[in-house]
């Protein structure tokens, strides 16, 4: 499902910012080279976004990238986290500008206890390596995006990925889940299993919104099971963000005008509001997904949907939902 950047289109809602002072760690983002299945986002595309808003640090989420083509297949992927150090590198050079500040790569776990050389590999290319993510998200049905390499929705349950799960738990490693809500159950099982590992579920828990899950009352529901569920781990944080990708059924990118910060408020604020009472503002942290949501939303007018539905918050909880998770998490120094 090729997914396509139109700035004219989004520059047709423009807002103020809200709260422009407050700080904030933008712990999902992803840069992509020119000419793959997502639009091309660079370092200069990055800077232009969070400079939008008070945006201190990022921390970069694996998209399968930058892969070493030269070195044996489980290794090409360090090639990521080295390439994404690079950038890092570049940010630097620009002190006031946001920086990538924490790196989540990849690695096979079903290669289970072997996965430990591949781990170690991206603990040498960056001091910034955190964790990784290996994407889960797999539905029966055929509309619906599959990730690359999995060939059901049983990843979690599988034990070559639990004997390279228990690798991340002895290196004391984050692993970043992202998979669609029906799937949210394993991921409580596994995290139950793995007490120790810090887990964060990205974007939401992805709740489903077209093709059989269409009927979003319905699925709400469901969704709402599976989050109080995965919520009572507290091994467990949770990402608040990820909603404007067309799987999520709100037809943001085929409407003749993008969202305002006030329509994301009222389409989407159940979700954010039940996740926070369910974890707790200590284990939310709101995120951009960015440049995937940006098909559908400006990074000014997101983040100020998130602004808006802290609303209700104090101010040390808004601290936790904008920075202080994500810093704790990610281990931001």
């Amino acid at each position: 499902m090729p997914l396509e950047v139109r700035k004219t289109w989004l520059d047709q809602v423009q807002e103020e910012i809200v709260d422009p002072d407050r700080r904030i760690v933008d712990p999902h983002h992803h840069f992509f080279v020119p000419g793959g299945a997502f639009p091309a986002y660079d370092l200069t595309a990055l800077h232009a976004d969070t400079g939008t808003h008070n945006v201190q640090k990022t921390v970069f989420m694996q998209c399968w990238e930058g892969y070493r083509a030269s070195d044996p297949e489980h290794l090409q992927c360090v090639g990521e986290t080295e390439w994404v150090d690079a950038i890092s590198k570049e940010a630097a050079k620009t002190p006031d500008a946001a920086q990538v500040a924490g790196i989540i790569g990849t690695a096979e776990l079903r290669a289970g206890a072997a996965v430990r050389e591949v781990l170690e590999a991206h603990q040498t290319a960056s001091d910034l390596f955190r964790g990784i993510r290996l994407a889960a998200a797999w539905d029966p049905d055929e509309n619906i995006m599959r990730m690359p390499t999995i060939e059901n929705a049983d990843l979690y349950a599988d034990p070559k990925f639990r004997e390279g799960f228990k690798v991340l738990d002895e290196m004391g490693l984050v692993f970043d889940a992202y998979h669609y809500h029906p799937q949210t159950p394993a991921l409580a099982d596994l995290a139950r299993a793995f007490p120790n590992v810090n887990i964060v579920l990205d974007h939401l828990g992805t709740p489903l919104g077209i093709g059989a899950y269409a009927n979003k009352s319905e699925i709400f529901g469901t969704w709402q099971k599976g989050i109080a569920d995965i919520a009572s781990c507290d091994n467990v944080h949770i990402k608040l963000g990820g909603l404007a990708m067309p799987w999520n059924g709100f037809g943001y990118d085929d409407a003749p005008v993008p969202p305002t910060s006030d329509q994301l408020v009222s389409d989407q604020k159940d979700y954010y509001h039940y996740a926070i009472d369910a974890f707790g503002p200590e284990r939310c942290m709101f995120e951009s997904n960015f440049p995937v949501d940006k098909c559908a939303v400006s990074y000014t007018v997101l983040w100020n949907a998130f602004k808006k539905m802290a609303g209700p918050y104090s101010a040390a909880e808004k601290d936790h939902l904008f920075w202080g998770t994500a810093y704790k998490v990610y281990s931001l120094d």
